[in-house]
């Protein structure tokens, strides 16, 4: 039996999981400067199960267990699987909320029954999680499925949070596509306003987005093999729009099919819960 939480900078969601089924406990505020108040919360949940799996938004490299993560301090740069492991008296697998959210979609959502899912989020930023054959990929560092970053976009070219210029992650998402709109209309507007103007032709912004997005993204199809792409985050909830990029994606990939590619999510918004379930069973079952 598997303990799987969702940690987030303010609430640690908590689940119970035996042989895919999901049992939700309940939420906790997560301690942010105190490592052993936060190992604490997380033992506040533990009753007799075998192992811990938990999604956090940050990313772990598999040589060292160290994790890099921006909005809980006392967990930056440390090996929190095996300092948890100590405390708790349990193994405990640290995941990506990316690679979470992925392998939800694989075992229990869009992706189920594909062996290459390669999940995608489009909300404030961009992010992905690549699983080949039912397995997480994490690559050197844990940067695997990271498609957002790498300096692609020539025109408009922004500087990237990750140090880098002209990254996917400045104008994919939904703050990223309001830079966009402003840069080449000199206008403010919401990702909402913007998406409606583009469904009447009153906005070619949306279609420039489709064209760099699309582009890329089926670049990333060829290389790794995906056979569908579960799109989740805010963006995710306009059906046209994915559609849309579903569309200009299978435009520009080397295998052709008449069958949506890039669709949205299903799993709801427990999909770190259930992939860290999944992945945990996979793991200690």
């Amino acid at each position: 039996m598997i303990l799987a939480f969702d940690i987030g900078g303010t609430r640690i969601k908590a689940a119970r999981s035996q042989n895919g089924r999901l049992e939700r406990l309940g939420e906790t505020p997560t301690p942010t400067d105190d490592f052993t108040a936060f190992a604490a919360a997380l033992a506040s949940f533990l009753t007799n199960e075998t192992a811990i799996a938990i999604s956090i938004t940050g990313v772990v490299d598999p040589n060292t267990g160290r994790i890099k993560v921006a909005n809980i301090p006392c967990l930056d740069a440390r090996n929190v699987a095996a300092d948890l492991q100590a405390a708790l008296s349990r193994p405990v697998l640290i995941l990506n909320d990316a690679d979470c959210f992925a392998m939800a979609e694989a075992t229990s959502g869009a992706g189920r029954g594909y062996r290459n899912v390669f999940g995608i989020i489009l909300g404030t930023g961009v992010g992905g999680g690549l699983i080949l054959n039912g397995k997480i990929v994490t690559g050197p560092g844990g940067y695997a499925g990271e498609w957002g970053h790498g300096p692609v976009v020539e025109s408009p070219a922004f500087p990237c949070g990750c140090g880098q210029i002209g990254c996917l992650d400045t104008i994919g998402g939904a703050r990223g596509l309001e830079r966009m709109h402003k840069h080449f209309t000199g206008q403010d507007a919401t990702a909402q306003t913007i998406i409606a103007e583009w469904k009447v032709g009153q906005s070619v912004t949306i279609e420039r987005w489709l064209t760099i997005l699309g582009g890329h993204l089926a670049m990333v199809v060829n290389l790794v093999g995906a056979e569908i792409i579960p799109v989740g985050g805010g963006l995710a909830n306009d059906a046209e729009l994915i559609a849309a990029l579903d569309a200009k994606v299978r435009a520009g990939i080397l295998r052709k099919t008449d069958r949506p590619l890039v669709v949205p999510a299903t799993v709801s918004a427990d999909a770190g819960l259930a992939g860290a379930a999944a992945a945990g069973e996979a793991a200690f079952g």
